[in-house]
């Protein structure tokens, strides 16, 4: 995976952490990418373009645009009537969180930098910063919040899609991946590399 370079020190090298701790709301940020006309509200046709633009197929787009949607729209809008639309409002994506996931974004939607480390600490044991196919399923039954059924349902969808999506040739989902996640660069990267394999056919 390609690092990102505006991170390298003075050495070349690539610096840990580009999310700071106290980065206002990077949660915002990563939902911002399906924001496609960038008013502040994600349907699901945005959400359903969002994935297209990545690469995702026509099934794939779809299932995820109803399922986000659907999950999200009313509790990111707090005392208004339901839309049958099911818009995301992107400034109140904080509500939306749900347990039994990593503990990376906090309440405010803000990175905890402790508990992303955590991921690959306690279960990234083959490769110390990238997680396989197994371990990745430890670490969703790790988090699991006892009867917390939506909130297991939720990150084991998450955590999925991105896999299959964000995987290297080796199966393995790499750390600096799931970082690009958390700031929301991923799927602007996933954009322009898909429409550029477009542009080669």
């Amino acid at each position: 995976m390609a690092t990102l370079d505006n991170n390298k020190n003075q050495q070349g090298t690539v610096a840990e952490n580009p999310i700071m701790a106290n980065d206002q709301n990077v949660l915002q940020k990563h939902a911002a990418f399906f924001d496609r006309n960038h008013d502040g509200i994600v349907y699901p046709w945005e959400t359903f373009q969002g994935f297209r633009a990545i690469g995702c197929g026509i099934l794939l787009s779809t299932v995820a645009a109803i399922f986000i949607n659907f999950g999200l729209s009313q509790k990111t809008r707090p005392g208004k009537f339901p839309s049958i639309l099911l818009p995301i409002e992107v400034k109140n994506i904080q509500r939306g969180k749900h347990g039994s996931d990593s503990g990376a974004y906090d309440s405010e939607g803000r990175f905890v930098p402790s508990k992303f480390e955590e991921i690959f600490s306690k279960h990234a044991r083959k490769h110390p910063n990238a997680l396989t196919s197994d371990e990745l399923m430890e670490m969703l039954k790790a988090n699991r919040v006892p009867k917390d059924y939506k909130g297991w349902l939720a990150s084991y969808t998450e955590w999925k899609i991105l896999y299959v999506l964000a995987k290297d040739k080796d199966g393995l989902l790499q750390k600096e991946t799931v970082r690009a996640v958390y700031d929301g660069s991923l799927f602007e990267r996933m954009e322009k590399e898909h429409t550029e394999k477009k542009k080669n056919k």
